[in-house]
């Protein structure tokens, strides 16, 4: 699903990623790790084609969307990834439903089928009675289940998530955790995490640690990850 080859990232004089290989299958979860400033969410933004490279390849379902000009790549990730942020960043003056809705709308879908759609996965992620507030109406836990169902409204390939659990209480992260499993189970999606939060990473198919801007070996990987 996902293939990426010597991807190279600088900011004036740092680099920040110094030739990184990920590749990712079809419905799988990966987990990245590694302590703040190691590359992680560049990586991530690389990925989800919020950020060019450098140098390097990135093959996303089969299209090498380094080569996509900016209108393709805006249908592209429109369709075909879904974000997950650790602040929600829902749109304060719209509902639940109209938050989750938006993006099917960009696509160019009707507005039946895109309230259809969004009123189904606020189902699915159990927050059905929560379709009509704002966001300042809802809480930690609720906003960022709307905004999972915002990522997930055009049905993408591949699903990023960047600290998705960073601002919630235990209780609330355990239940987000959760989720995430129970997301490619039911609808199949690649998932990226990046995370600090191990017990995450513990449900997770694979993990990568990162360090300067590099992934560890297994064994060096491991023994941070402890």
């Amino acid at each position: 699903m996902i293939e990426a080859k010597g991807i190279v990232k600088s900011f004036g004089k740092l680099q920040v990623l110094k030739g990184i290989d990920f590749q990712a299958g079809k419905s799988e979860i990966i987990s990245i790790m590694g302590a703040s400033g190691a590359g992680k969410s560049t990586l991530l933004q690389i990925l989800g084609t919020l950020s060019t490279p450098d140098a390097g390849t990135l093959e996303i379902d089969g299209t090498d969307v380094l080569r996509l000009g900016q209108k393709d790549l805006s249908v592209f990730r429109n369709r075909k990834i879904g974000f997950v942020f650790q602040f929600h960043h829902l749109l304060p003056e719209f509902t639940s439903l109209e938050n989750v809705m938006i993006p099917a709308l960009i696509a160019g879908r009707t507005e039946k089928d895109s309230k259809e759609t969004a009123l189904a996965l606020l189902s699915d992620l159990g927050i059905s009675g929560r379709i009509n507030h704002k966001p300042s109406e809802l809480s930690g836990g609720e906003q960022q289940r709307v905004a999972i169902a915002r990522a997930l409204v055009n049905s993408p390939s591949v699903l990023f998530a960047d600290e998705p659990s960073g601002n919630l209480d235990s209780r609330t992260k355990e239940d987000l955790h959760n989720l995430f499993l129970s997301l490619r189970d039911r609808y199949g999606q690649t998932i990226v995490i990046v995370t600090h939060d191990p017990s995450l990473a513990r449900l997770c198919d694979r993990t990568l640690y990162m360090k300067d801007g590099l992934f560890l070996s297994g064994e060096e990987g491991e023994a941070i990850g402890l």
